[in-house]
């Protein structure tokens, strides 16, 4: 009996220590994927923030200027790109969404991103896009990736529509958190009008007849989670421009927008819970459950031949009676 148990320990101790690496490498991948059919929103607000009045064409201070940004999955649309693109893919259509203290629009922007769901890595397939242009994002916008690493990665500036790196500066603490602290800094660019314009009977191509554009510069930080790559927090220190043309009737450059815009308190705290339960989530499959399983595997073959030494252990040698001399005779 103790050598088939030996054997079954035996097995047991197999099996889990092959599931260890299972679990890393084959599961996690196939299972730590963003959803495809995710929705979620965010508030941010720019208080004491500058902006551009369009009836006067003179720049303001305002109590509060608030961008509402909202991402939501299209599920169709990824299982169609998924069949071309050989890997699981989700397409998010993103709506940035800024207004004045009186609650008028000031700009609507739309994005359709489109990337691997456990890589977020950007896929490119027809509909990328950036307020109606065409797009071929380079690197990540919006998510790190999952196991996030200490370095620099590529970040996709929606503004500008083009790609630069967003630098690694140090692990931080963030409401109980563990994070990675990243910053980019987007120098001056023109960059194009939004389709959609405050004023109506304005459009970007007659501001452009005028001579006038864009510029746009800004420095933004986000306080990423590294286990689920998903940022906890994030700002941005924003300002964009008008400059030359009759627009501005003769003078160089007037502020449209400056304001240091940051995530609303109650935004903030729901993110971090959320946060905090996806990490359980990814770690019991990065680490929990690999380690427990070789832990366990390690404990069964010990036992394993803790039992077989038992079962191959000489039993004692049973004493034979020695052989009395006859006695001798008188």
């Amino acid at each position: 009996m103790r050598r088939k148990a030996s054997l079954v320990l035996l097995a047991c101790a197999v099996f889990c220590a092959a599931l260890s690496p299972l679990l890393r490498w084959y599961a996690f991948p196939r299972l730590a994927r963003i959803p495809a059919n995710q929705y979620q929103d965010m508030v941010l607000t720019a208080r004491n923030a500058t902006l551009l009045d369009y009836g006067t064409m003179r720049a303001r201070k305002v109590p509060e200027v608030t961008i509402v940004q909202t991402l939501k999955g299209d599920v169709r649309a990824a299982k169609r790109i998924e069949r071309t693109a050989g890997r699981p893919v989700v397409v998010w259509d993103s709506l940035s969404y800024v207004q004045g203290p009186d609650g008028k629009m000031v700009s609507r922007v739309p994005e359709r991103y489109i990337f691997d769901a456990h890589s977020q890595d950007p896929v490119h397939a027809t509909g990328e896009s950036v307020d109606g242009d065409p797009v071929k994002r380079d690197g990540i916008e919006f998510k790190w990736p999952f196991l996030t690493r200490k370095r620099d990665y590529e970040y996709f500036d929606a503004q500008t529509r083009t790609t630069s790196p967003i630098h690694y500066e140090g692990t931080r603490t963030f409401r109980g958190v563990r994070v990675y602290y990243f910053e980019q800094t987007i120098p001056w660019t023109k960059v194009p009008f939004p389709k959609t314009m405050p004023v109506q009977g304005i459009t970007p191509e007659s501001v452009a007849r005028t001579g006038t554009t864009r510029w746009y510069t800004t420095i933004r930080r986000f306080w990423v989670e590294p286990v689920t790559g998903a940022p906890v927090y994030g700002e941005e220190i924003h300002r964009e421009e008008l400059r030359g043309g009759t627009l501005l009737g003769g003078r160089a450059k007037v502020t449209a927008f400056a304001g240091h815009v940051k995530m609303r308190e109650d935004y903030i705290e729901h993110t971090v819970a959320l946060v905090k339960h996806n990490r359980t989530l990814v770690l019991m499959l990065t680490s929990y459950l690999p380690r427990g399983s070789l832990a366990l595997g390690i404990v069964l073959l010990a036992l394993s031949l803790w039992l077989e030494a038992r079962t191959r252990r000489p039993r004692d040698a049973t004493p034979t009676p020695t052989d009395e001399p006859d006695p001798v005779g008188a």
